[in-house]
């Protein structure tokens, strides 16, 4: 039976750490931080400067509870049921994949376009494709005041939740949530086509961290046999929905960027850039007519 934690908020702090830690959670420090802030309704400066504030019952109940679930191996941000990205905090469902910094890599490469775009158009229509919580598609309407966006999913709990995301953050009445496989219900055209689509190999979901392959919805994972079938997909379809002089730009697996460029350039594709990420893997790719 774990220890009973101590109802001062310090002392709390460490016990948490020392939990996590002893179950060899990779970043104790931050993750215990993370919860008992979150669920105590702390912050870091309070538990430095007020070491001895009193934690209440009901507070350190749910801090017990949530540190069982960061024990038994549940992704911190699921527990809190929100991650921020690109300085937005979003809401996360079980089905949402959770989206981490490297798609930010995506936004920093797309969004001197959009911004060019609506000052040159006084707009820029955004399709985010595989939308998830919508942090492709809310993160450029953030920064681009002009811009809509159309966030498309074949999961409507996922859609619910990008939805939500856009109200939350005062960003509603320039998102669409639409409910389609890839192109299918898809009208319109649009300047920037985005996406960062499932792109593990079928075979190697099982291989994944247990944080990924068990928390994260498979079908955001999943890119068939080769890991490339989005790929072909878009590439394939998107002329049809994309404005002249548009861009696509698509996340990609670490070691899928010859293919992919091979993929576009078959379909009529030229590259204009290619990004790595902030681990220095090759990440993001953006191709136009």
């Amino acid at each position: 039976m774990a220890d009973v934690l101590p109802a001062a908020l310090g002392p709390l702090l460490r016990a948490a750490r020392e939990r996590l830690a002893a179950a060899g959670i990779a970043d104790p420090a931050l993750d215990s931080r993370l919860i008992v802030e979150h669920f105590s309704g702390t912050t870091r400066a309070q538990a430095i400067a007020e070491a001895g504030r009193p934690v209440d019952a009901t507070a350190l109940a749910t801090i017990d509870a949530a540190l069982r679930r960061r024990v038994a191996g549940e992704p911190v941000h699921r527990i809190l049921g929100y991650r921020e990205f690109y300085g937005l905090r979003l809401s996360l469902s079980p089905e949402t994949l959770e989206p981490r910094p490297d798609t930010e890599t995506l936004v920093d490469a797309i969004l001197p376009f959009a911004k060019a775009t609506a000052e040159r158009f006084g707009g820029c229509r955004i399709l985010d494709l595989g939308t998830g919580t919508g942090a492709i598609a809310l993160a450029l309407l953030s920064a681009v005041p002009a811009a809509t966006a159309t966030g498309v999913d074949i999961s409507p709990g996922a859609l619910a939740t990008a939805t939500r995301n856009a109200e939350d953050l005062g960003l509603g009445g320039r998102f669409k949530a639409l409910h389609s496989n890839w192109f299918e219900k898809v009208s319109g055209r649009y300047h920037l086509i985005a996406a960062n689509p499932p792109y593990i190999p079928s075979r190697d979901i099982g291989n994944l961290q247990d944080e990924v392959r068990d928390f994260d919805p498979r079908r955001a994972l999943d890119g068939g046999v080769d890991g490339l079938v989005p790929y072909r997909i878009i590439a394939r379809e998107a002329e049809g929905f994309l404005e002249a002089q548009g861009k696509v730009a698509v996340e990609i697996g670490h070691t899928q960027q010859s293919e992919v460029i091979s993929i576009f350039a078959a379909a009529g594709y030229r590259l204009t850039e290619a990004r790595r990420d902030l681990g220095g893997n090759d990440r993001v790719l953006v191709f136009e007519r």
